[in-house]
């Protein structure tokens, strides 16, 4: 009889997670997941073939811990300036985690109309759409505007290259909601306004 598993590959992966979020990614490798999961190197490397599928286990984890924590509440007023105040939260409280998902090489390089395909986004889209009364392609353009807003802020906070100011993150955020419904609904262009 085979000797009982006492490493599986998910502690790997959320060992990894951990390690990343505490020590950044660039200090990930199989010792620290080993340290971390009071182990030899040997079970963190024979979990998985080589450490980058360690890192996109890790990254899988790291993305659906991002979307639970930036998700509104149902008694948020305001949904959509809910969602980015947590984004930006989320560059300040979890600086690794951030840079991690956003700011990596390995994990760049998609296009930005795959956040519009994220599930964990459709029903933001479809209440920021019956809010405002309009299609969901102009909601979409709001939410393209709110996010790199708030995107920006996020780096900022996250690369320590600003201080945590909540309310006036939540000014600039609601700024740019106020334009944004303001120009979408008059069918005005921002980009041509010079903005």
């Amino acid at each position: 009889m085979p000797p009982k598993v006492k490493v599986t590959k998910k502690m790997v992966a959320q060992g990894s997670f951990e390690v990343i979020r505490a020590k950044g990614h660039e200090n990930l490798n199989a010792r620290t997941v080993s340290e971390y999961l009071g182990c030899s190197t040997q079970p963190v490397l024979y979990s998985f073939k080589t450490m980058d599928e360690i890192r996109q286990a890790a990254y899988e984890i790291a993305d659906e811990y991002h979307t639970m924590f930036i998700m509104p509440k149902e008694t948020d007023e305001n949904p959509m300036l809910a969602l980015g105040l947590n984004y930006v939260r989320f560059g300040q409280e979890e600086k690794n985690l951030f840079r991690f998902l956003f700011q990596t090489n390995q994990f760049g390089g998609k296009d930005i109309s795959a956040l519009f395909s994220d599930p964990g986004l459709s029903g933001i889209m479809g209440i920021m759409a019956a809010g405002l009364g309009v299609e969901l392609e102009k909601a979409r353009e709001l939410f393209l505007m709110f996010f790199c807003v708030a995107h920006g802020m996020a780096s900022l906070l996250a690369n320590n290259s600003m201080e945590y100011d909540e309310e006036q993150c939540r000014k600039m955020l609601e700024n740019v909601y106020v334009f944004g419904t303001g120009t979408i609904a008059s069918g005005a262009d921002p980009v041509r306004k010079g903005v």
